[in-house]
């Protein structure tokens, strides 16, 4: 006690203040007397404990340890599902009373005492054994509590070393951290059924906030006693509607919250404890589904049903439907199963579905239901709405402001309860308070700031405010002043422009972002790293704002949120209100969600030197090593969490994950708000993990509204497009998610070189997909469906006079006839703004290249002059010139320059010139004769004025003078068209009858003629003509004919022909000038022709009738069109441009054939051609003619050299690099043509002649097979052909054309298939008639093993596969099972096929079986899916992969080195495919650098090479005779052999083809030169 008053010192008035004693400094001193306290303190509560004067758990708050309480608030009182996530480690530390003495040891046990004599305190000692050996295991044993023991040996020298306690941390830090794994996996397995599970979080979000509003419910009133009786069972009367309203901060929604708290128990009570009453709240406009009156109907609806057990087949659609639907389910209450719903805040529906009209609240209800409503009194009229429903005034409360008195009492009593109260003179003050606002949050507010008020302290009228907003304004800056300015601000602001509100921890992540916070913390101190807040902060800021700032829980995270409206308006308008401030705090919280800085990736701090600001990146290489290393000084880990899509714990699990609902929910809201457009496109909508979660967990629309919401900032056409591509699989991936990669590649591959923004998606697909999906289609062969915008104009298209498209390529405008003119958004269909031009008729309107002014030209020979942004008249020219003869003519046209307009009247030889700045006319120019067309240059400077005969006249904008006059030597016509060539300074005159004149006009005053084309041979008229963007060519439409003429050459490049009684109307170049597009006369067709082959790309139809008008948009790639029912289209040329990405040979593929080394393609279609595909890029590469229809092809092992045969009874050998021929054999129709495994030798079967076996280099026999045979395989060891003939199997020798080896079936059974087994060449396996599964050895001529089949099994037979090491046969039978035979132990599987299988093969490696099999009948799909290609893994059945066929599917082939499967069409394509299985992750497939993914981002690669073409030899090398061979004097064949030395020049006796063949053919796998 004398310690203590020597440090007290006494004030005036009743105040003690503890002053600094000499003495107190005295450390030691001082622990003296802390521990003597302990004692006596710890003495006393034993002896009242004794006494009984203290019960233990008053005594345990002084006898028990910090680390005692901890563990007992852990582990004490938990339940078993809780402790199965704890973890506990002990650790033993072997014989550390030794080291007692070592300083550092202190930091591992308590010690007592001084030196020398230092000692372990026994009682910490004591209590620290009792936790580890009786509090531990008793919880051990009623739960299954994780416990982990080690023993720590300490060095004999050293003691406790820091080595060992880095052994220790490492070895511990890796046990918790597979434990913390093997935790959360659990959970998340556990949670996975919630995640998907939008009833659960709606029902969980509400609930949340329905307990934190009660809990701060403190003013008893009348109302709740009131509620209390309405909610409770009536005998008779009818039931209506209870409705509380009041102003803002009455405490409406407190109310109703301790309302739903307690309607449960008002209940049980009054109906007994059998009873089982239903509570529905919903605190409206707090969650997105109770702010729509749709999702908020169909939430209740789905509570409802699950709480009565109600079983409803489907959700109606239709609003009007969904809410008979509720009024049904509030006839499911009983008096057993009484129902009250709340809802809080009818004021902040939506107005969407007319929700604010209340037309679905039901007036009546059932006897056993109530419903509880809340509104404010004057907000969209809902109070008088409810009125004129519910006219019983006994079903309304009115929530008033309290007297001033209750307030007194109130605040006394909330002062009492924290042991506080105010003198009577500061209750002056507070009185003089409530007299002005007596509001209930007012009351909490004044508590805040009169509780810390001291009894010595002077306070006036000043100290307290009179209004809520004035109030929590004064609670903010109280807060400023304690935690500083910045951070307050940041920190609220960020709370209150989250969409959802921020977590304690993201709020402590996302202020270490905010440079400006951390440079206010750190203002009086070097930064160090990592730069953090201190949680003191955070602390503070809760404890400052708790009943204010609430916690709410969404989707299992913990969030802190406005509890009152008012305070969210205040904190916005205090920080909220500066716009730079807002973009940057949106862009920190979208890097944040982002996870830019994630990973230990540095951010700068306080770079505010302009220099510094210019070097932020780290890596450039320009940055000297010592600004690196400055730069490197001023960056810091500011430890930000890493931001997936979703958390996963096993990878080989990846459909088991935790959504992160936090990044779902706040990035796109913070992104679209700080205009991080390429953050938004790439990191959001072409991501595919987003993509993939929100469809998996049901958030199909959701993924729509947001890809749209994205398009309205960023008007990306690629989003378009990938929202009509989405909702066309919205059946397939809603189904299946998995498939969702497989699916957008298919659709989005053929278009990427269009639409290059799409490639990142593509190559997400490529890095996420297969983790789902194992099919990646490398080539893409479905065809692009396309649809224009449309919009109708007019009934017809007659009343439209122009069509104008904008620099927006959703906005056109359009002039009527009846002198309107309107501004369309062709996607939503709406009218933007209107002109109306008094009535007058619209001769034509042009818009200037700025899109400032728009000029009309009408029939009253005005030029109106409008401000195009505003629709407003700007002014009114009349048009004035010479005529020839009676009578009124009208303005002939009119053209602009850049501050210019010029028109001409009919007949008139001058042409008036208008100011558009100041809109009157300048001056006329006077021509010599009747002026026809006006040009202006593009600089705004020259107008070129054609004329009559063949002339124009140039003059100078500015001044208005005649320049000069030029006249073409074609003077039967007038000039009809001027086009203009600034760069390379030409003016080309085209006249009426399409002769061209070119004149140089470097020297604007004197024209030189350069280069004309007569063209009035032709009887066709001109109908347009375009110079190119680029101005390298002028397209010239005319009626029968389309001409492309080259101006760099001046000469024509391109002549595509009408067909006969066709006639063009229009045609256009694309923007790039690749394809051609034009309309015939009387078909409703657009067509595209490609410049370079000619090809029609596309011939697209316009449902909406006959185009009669093309217009072309100068800003976009868009094409306008006109059909005669006055509907207008816009067409995406891009697009469509894409439909010639995918080649098609016209004809059903009917084979495919694939070289066993190396990636080309070659298919067969019943024509006279083979084609070769490329398989990197999936185009044709060439195309093989023959004088016949190919009906057999093999290949070389490396694909160097193709042999064919037709059925004109020709074989051809052909070098496939070069397309030679090299030579062609005839005399025998081949049925089945075979090479053997070294490339030397070819087996050419027939059925009616012999078969020979002839050399492929030569083309010598080497021998004859006298029997036919079937379906022949030649043995890996190159000794045997074998087939079936009749009912036997055949060997026959290669070299002598004898039969060796034969099996024939017993008991007139016949072979119906058989196989050879790859891995064991002797060995044939055949299925029999009988059957039987039959093994046979070729060496020993025996059946190894015989297996049977079941009865029938055999009778519709239609495919048998066998795996490469023989232990498996594959069998379908024609229906939608798998039949798996273990040829081993005869057990046959039956694995059942989404559909009837159409044709199955299996890998090389026998691990995989790839099948292709149709819908069932019954299934309708509307997007077109023909067939599914289906791969599934044999050692576990499990399907792998799936994708959607959009074709019907010809031909299946997978190639023998990677997985790669190959599809042919019935339109002649081919789709390409690979499976990437993620358990062979060495045996990847590295996709994205292969295949057309590369070929759209070569820059070198302008377009597709062009397809060679390549022919037969018409004369014959060798003629096979019935068992000769004939070959013809030239040829090389009977010449030359292939061992002796090539002559130096070749004669008619020496074809050097040959040669050639055989240095390809016996090199076997080396390249071949093409100039050898």
């Amino acid at each position: 006690m004398k310690q203590l008053e020597e440090c007290l010192k006494t004030s005036a008035g009743p105040c003690f203040v503890m002053q600094p004693s000499a003495k107190a400094n005295n450390e030691k001193t001082w622990q003296e007397i802390s521990d003597e306290i302990k004692k006596i303190f710890k003495a006393a509560v034993k002896l009242l404990h004794e006494k009984g004067k203290m019960k233990y758990s008053q005594a345990k708050r002084y006898l028990f340890s910090a680390i005692e309480d901890e563990f007992d608030f852990a582990l004490g009182k938990q339940t078993p599902a809780f402790l199965k996530k704890c973890v506990c480690y002990i650790r033993k530390i072997a014989n550390i009373e030794r080291f007692v003495k070592i300083p550092e040891m202190g930091k591992y046990m308590d010690i007592t005492g001084a030196e020398p004599r230092i000692m372990r305190d026994a009682e910490a000692q004591e209590k620290l054994i009792k936790l580890r050996d009786e509090f531990i295991p008793t919880i051990v044993a009623s739960s299954n509590l994780r416990v982990y023991t080690s023993v720590t040996h300490c060095d004999m020298k050293l003691g406790y070393s820091q080595e060992i306690e880095n052994h220790y941390i490492e070895g511990l830090g890796k046990q918790f951290y597979e434990d913390m794994i093997d935790i959360i996996q659990a959970t998340v397995q556990q949670n996975f059924d919630t995640e998907t599970d939008t009833l659960y979080d709606e029902i969980l979000q509400h609930s949340s906030l329905c307990k934190t509003y009660a809990s701060f419910y403190e003013y008893k009133c009348e109302s709740l006693n009131i509620v209390h009786k309405y909610v409770l069972p009536s005998k008779t009367g009818h039931i209506n509607p209870l409705v509380i309203y009041g102003g803002p901060c009455t405490g409406k929604t407190l109310l109703l919250a301790e309302v739903a708290k307690k309607a449960y128990g008002w209940l049980h009570e009054d109906t007994g404890p059998e009873s089982d009453p239903v509570v529905v709240v919903r605190f409206l406009g707090t969650t997105d589904m109770s702010t729509d009156l749709k999702t908020l109907l169909l939430s209740v609806c789905e509570q409802l049903a699950v709480n009565y057990r109600c079983l409803v087949q489907s959700y109606p659609k239709k609003i009007h439907d969904l809410r008979d639907l509720f009024i049904n389910l509030l006839n499911e209450s009983s008096l057993q199963r009484p129902l009250v719903i709340i809802f809080d805040a009818l004021e902040q529906l939506s107005e969407g579905d007319e929700a604010r009209k209340l037309w679905w609240l039901p007036a009546h209800l059932p006897r056993f239901v109530r419903i509880v409503l809340s509104t404010l009194p004057n907000r969209h009229g809902i109070l008088q709405k409810l009125r004129c429903l519910i006219h019983e005034e006994a079903n309304y409360i009115e929530l008033i402001p309290r007297d001033r008195k209750m307030c007194s009492q109130v605040l006394k009593h909330q002062l009492l309860r924290v042991k506080r109260k105010v003198t009577s003179g500061q209750q002056i003050y507070v009185n003089n308070a409530f007299s002005k606002c007596t509001l209930p949050m007012f009351v909490n507010l004044t508590f805040r700031e009169v509780r810390h008020w001291r009894s010595h302290k002077d306070v006036d009228e000043s100290s307290l405010c009179v209004t809520v907003h004035e109030s929590i304004e004064q609670l903010f800056w109280s807060l400023e002043k304690k935690c500083g300015q910045k951070l307050v601000s940041r920190a609220l602001g960020y709370i209150t422009m989250a969409k959802m509100g921020l977590s304690e921890m993201e709020l402590e992540d996302v202020l270490a972002l905010d440079n400006s916070v951390m440079n206010e913390l750190n203002e009086n101190a070097r930064p160090s790293n990592p730069l953090r807040v201190p949680y003191l902060y955070i602390a503070r800021l809760k404890e400052g704002l708790s009943g204010y700032l609430i916690e709410r829980h969404v989707k299992n995270v913990t969030l802190l949120v406005w509890a009152n409206r008012h305070l969210q308006l205040i904190a916005q308008k205090l920080y909220l209100q500066d716009d730079s401030d807002l973009r940057e705090m949106h862009t920190i919280l979208a890097d944040y969600f982002l996870g830019v800085w994630s990973g230990g990736r540095r951010k700068a701090f306080c770079l505010e030197d302009p220099y510094l600001n210019g070097c932020l990146d780290l890596d450039s290489r320009s940055l000297l090593e010592e600004e690196k290393h400055f730069m490197e000084q001023a960056s810091f880990d500011r430890q930000a969490p890493d931001q997936p899509w979703v958390f996963q714990c096993n990878p080989l699990e990846p459909d088991i994950f935790f959504v992160n609902h936090r990044k779902m929910s706040e990035l796109l809201h913070h992104l679209t708000r700080c205009g991080k457009t390429e953050d938004l496109l790439y990191g959001i909508i072409m991501n595919f993990s987003w993509l993939y979660t929100m469809i998996k967990i049901g958030q199909f629309d959701k993924v729509l509204s947001d890809i749209e919401l994205a398009y309205t900032y960023s008007q990306e056409k690629e989003l378009k497009f990938l929202a009509s591509t989405l909702r066309g699989i919205k059946n397939k991936v809603t189904a299946f998610p998995g498939s969702l990669s497989a699916e957008l590649q298919q659709r989005l591959l053929p278009v990427v070189s269009s639409l290059p923004k799409l490639r990142h998606l593509l190559l997400e697909c490529d890095k996420d997909g297969p983790k789902y999906c194992s099919i990646v289609p490398l080539h893409s062969s479905m065809d692009v469906t396309y649809s224009p915008e449309r919009l109708p104009l007019s009934s017809s298209h007659l009343h439209v006079t122009e069509i104008l498209p904008t620099c927006n390529p959703s906005t056109v405008l359009a002039a009527l006839e009846n002198g309107s003119i309107s501004t369309w958004d062709v996607e939503t269909r709406q009218l933007l703004r209107q002109i109306t031009t008094a009535q007058s008729v619209i001769l034509g309107m042009k818009l200037t290249s700025d899109e400032k002014y728009l000029v009309v030209a009408t029939t009253n020979n005005t030029l109106l002059v409008y401000d195009n942004v505003n629709s407003c008249l700007l002014s009114e020219v009349e048009i004035k010139g010479t005529k020839h003869g009676s009578g009124s003519t009208y303005i002939n046209g009119f053209t602009l320059s850049v501050n210019h307009a010029l028109a001409w009247l009919e007949a008139s030889k001058d042409v008036t010139v208008i100011d558009l700045l100041y809109g009157w006319p300048l001056y006329q120019f006077h021509c010599w004769y009747e002026v026809t067309c006006v040009q202006c240059s593009l600089d705004g400077m020259y107008a070129f004025c054609g004329q009559y005969l063949n002339t124009t006249t140039i003059f100078h904008l500015g001044s208005g003078e005649k320049l000069c006059t030029v006249t073409s030597e074609f003077s039967g016509g007038f000039v009809k068209f001027l086009l203009i060539l600034d760069t390379a300074q030409e003016m080309v005159m085209v006249d009426s009858e399409g002769s061209l004149s070119v004149w140089n006009t470097e020297d604007i005053s004197s024209p030189q003629l350069t280069d004309d084309f007569d063209c009035r041979r032709e009887d066709s008229e001109v109908v347009s003509i375009e110079l190119s963007e680029d101005q390298n060519a002028i397209l010239i439409c005319k009626a029968l004919s389309i001409e492309l003429l080259d101006t760099g050459m001046w000469k024509v490049a391109e002549k595509f022909r009408a067909k006969h009684n066709e006639r063009f109307i229009s045609a256009v170049l694309s923007k790039n000038g690749d394809c051609i597009i034009a309309t015939m006369e009387n078909t409703s067709a657009v067509f595209f022709w490609r410049r370079d082959t000619g090809q029609c790309m596309a011939s697209l139809q316009e449902i909406s009738g006959t185009i009669v008008k093309l217009v072309k948009s100068s800003h976009h790639n868009m094409l306008l069109s006109l059909s005669t029912s006055g509907v207008l289209s816009i067409w995406d040329i891009d697009i469509i441009t894409a439909m010639s990405n995918i080649d098609k040979t016209g004809k059903p593929i009917q084979s495919l054939v694939l070289p066993a080394r190396g990636e080309i393609i070659y298919s067969l279609d019943g024509s006279d051609c083979v084609h070769k595909w490329n398989f990197s890029s999936g185009f044709l590469e060439a195309v093989f003619k023959h004088e016949g229809i190919v009906e057999h092809c093999v290949l070389t092992s490396s694909g160097d050299v193709m042999v064919t045969s037709d059925d004109k009874s020709s074989q051809y050998v052909w070098h496939t690099s070069s397309g030679e021929n090299l030579f062609r054999i005839n005399g025998q129709r081949i049925s089945q043509l075979l090479i053997t495994h070294n490339d030397q030798f070819v087996v050419s079967l027939c059925e009616e002649n012999a078969s020979r076996v002839w050399r492929l280099a030569t083309g010598h026999r080497v021998c004859n097979i006298l029997t036919t045979l079937q379906n022949a395989f030649i043995t890996s060891a190159n000794t045997f052909v074998v087939g079936m003939t009749k009912s036997k199997v055949l060997a026959v020798s290669l070299w002598t054309g004898s039969i060796t080896k034969k099996f024939c079936c017993e008991d007139g059974t016949t072979i119906v298939s058989f196989k050879l087994i790859p891995d064991c060449p002797d060995i044939i396996v055949f299925i029999t008639s009988a059957e039987t599964v039959n093994i046979w050895s070729l060496t020993d001529e025996v059946i190894c093993r015989r297996v049977q089949l079941p009865n029938n099994f055999l009778k519709n037979l239609e495919d048998f596969e066998i795996s490469p090491n023989g232990k498996l046969g594959i069998i379908s039978r024609g229906d939608d099972n798998i039949n798996v035979l273990d040829l081993h132990s005869g057990k046959l599987r039956v694995v059942h096929a989404s559909g009837v299988i159409w044709r199955q093969r299996l890998s090389r490696d026998g691990r995989y079986l790839v099948y292709i099999c149709f819908r069932n009948g019954e299934e309708e799909d509307e997007n077109g899916v023909i067939s599914s290609l289906i791969v599934m893994r044999l050692a576990d059945g499990k399907i792998i992969g799936a994708c959607s066929l959009y074709k019907t599917p010809t031909f299946l082939a997978l190639s023998q080195r990677h997985l790669n499967i190959i599809v042919g069409f019935d339109d002649g394509s081919i789709g390409i495919y690979t499976v990437v299985d993620r358990v062979d992750a060495a045996l990847k497939i590295k996709i994205a650098t292969s295949n057309s993914r590369q070929i759209f981002n070569n820059a070198t690669q302008a377009s597709r090479p062009k397809c060679s073409s390549y022919c037969f030899k018409v004369s014959v090398d060798c003629l096979w005779r019935e068992s000769t061979e004939v070959f013809a004097r030239d040829s090389p064949i009977t010449v030359s052999d292939s061992t002796e030395p090539n002559e130096a020049t070749p004669s008619k006796k020496h074809n050097p083809c040959c040669d050639r063949g055989c240095s390809a053919l016996e090199s076997r796998g080396h390249s071949y030169a093409p100039d050898n």
